[in-house]
């Protein structure tokens, strides 16, 4: 705001001593003092006060928008039915071939409809099978079986 330096404020303070009188300055910097406080409690107050309308002033524009965003979404919900678009296409397709003109529809553009035969059932199956017959293995003689003799009769002479 004022551009002054240390020089000029110590001049300043020289003339006041001066003018003033070394008896009457502290009390004239008290006052001075006291009134540069006021001074600055009141810009404070104003400022804050200021920030508070400002504040309300931007919660009302977020209110009105959230507010506006939310009646479009409902009335975009409230419009998008998906069953009852359906069916008013599938109505106006209707309505579409029965008022369709004779004169348009020749016996040759007509496609015969396909015959549908029914399917043969599947054969009957039995859960209860009996199983078949194994066929017939023959199977292979037996070996005969080799004896193991004992530790005992292996050695000869040994004492039993």
């Amino acid at each position: 705001m004022f551009d002054i330096g240390g020089g000029e404020l110590l001049v300043i303070g020289i003339v006041a001593l001066v003018v003033i009188g070394p008896k009457e300055l502290p009390g004239l910097l008290r006052t001075a003092g006291n009134a540069m406080g006021k001074v600055r409690r009141m810009a404070a107050e104003f400022r804050g006060q200021f920030d508070e309308a400002m504040r309300e002033a931007e919660l009302d524009e977020a209110k009105k928008a959230f507010t506006d965003v939310n009646d479009a979404a409902r009335s975009a919900t409230s419009t998008f039915n998906p069953l009852e678009t359906i069916r008013n296409e599938i109505k106006a397709v209707k309505d579409e071939i029965k008022g369709a003109p004779a004169a348009e529809t020749t016996p040759a553009a007509t496609v015969p409809e396909p015959k549908i035969e029914p399917l043969a059932p599947p054969p009957p199956v039995n859960l209860v099978a009996e199983t078949p017959p194994a066929p017939a293995v023959e199977e292979p003689e037996p070996k005969p079986k080799r004896s193991r003799k004992k530790a005992s009769e292996e050695t000869p002479g040994s004492a039993a």
